[in-house]
């Protein structure tokens, strides 16, 4: 359930995309008047299509995959750095009162 609030996943758009590209590639082939060969070419030429655009949405995806990456990385970088300050500041402070109460 909590899946569906989130919307549809790009593999779910990605097989539908390709669902539909087939089941209408294949009425345009039942229903339309033409020669073993002109049918061939236009086969071919659907497929060449569909790979065309499988290849771009693959190179798309493959970008936003490659840019959340390094969004991640550089925000687990900065995180770490405010981490390792607060540890230092607190080891200071720690110090600091340490040599308070030892001077006492």
């Amino acid at each position: 359930m909590a899946d569906e609030e989130k919307g549809i996943s790009v593999g779910t758009v990605f097989l539908s995309f390709l669902a539909g590209t087939a089941v209408g590639a294949g009425l345009g082939l039942l229903l339309a008047p033409k020669t073993g060969k002109e049918m061939r070419e236009n086969i071919m030429d659907l497929t060449d299509d569909a790979i065309d655009k499988i290849k771009g949405f693959t190179k798309e995806a493959q970008g936003k995959i490659k840019d959340t990456y390094e969004e991640t990385k550089d925000l687990i970088a900065e995180k770490k750095s405010i981490i390792t300050s607060a540890i230092e500041a607190g080891k200071e402070a720690m110090d600091r009162e340490k040599e308070k109460y030892g001077q006492m």
